[in-house]
């Protein structure tokens, strides 16, 4: 059985003169992104390895649930603007040594690889976490594998 958690980034700002991959976070996502790390670290949600897109707001968010979890993070510059097949082909290749893994990435990919896997619709809030149970041994199992949701948490209602 392989856990994977799919975190949409915190709510970011965008100043003048700034760049869509150098958006920071905004101060309301900073508290959200500690929150919300706060609540699956003390709900006893276990995570390997952490995988982000390289952007800032993405990466900082990951950094913030760090702080909870003190574990490996590896970017992937594919989650940046990742399609759900982007989404699919990175779990596909996830080491099997890696049981529960969480990904942090942006909308829309990040709502429509959610909805390939479940029959609830999502649209991520920023900083929305969904955890999938995957019905499989090896993460190459993925795409034929049965996937179950686990949990779907927004900032506001935790």
């Amino acid at each position: 059985m392989k856990t994977l958690i799919l975190v949409r980034h915190a709510k970011s700002d965008w100043p003048e003169n700034t760049e869509d991959f150098d958006r920071p976070l905004a101060e309301k996502g900073l508290h959200d992104a500690e929150k919300m790390s706060h609540f699956l670290k003390n709900n006893n949600i276990e995570i390997d390895k952490f995988f982000s897109s390289p952007a800032l707001r993405a990466l900082t968010t990951c950094e913030i649930f760090n702080k909870e979890y003190q574990i490996e993070i590896e970017t992937i510059p594919k989650l940046y603007n990742a399609s759900d097949t982007n989404f699919e082909n990175i779990t596909l290749g996830l080491d099997d040594s890696l049981n529960k893994v969480a990904m942090f990435s942006h909308n829309n990919g990040i709502s429509n690889f959610a909805n390939s896997m479940s029959d609830i619709m999502f649209m991520f809030p920023t900083c929305g976490v969904a955890g999938f149970q995957i019905d499989c041994n090896s993460w190459s199992d993925f795409h034929d594998a049965k996937k179950k949701l686990i949990f779907f948490y927004e900032p506001k209602k935790i």
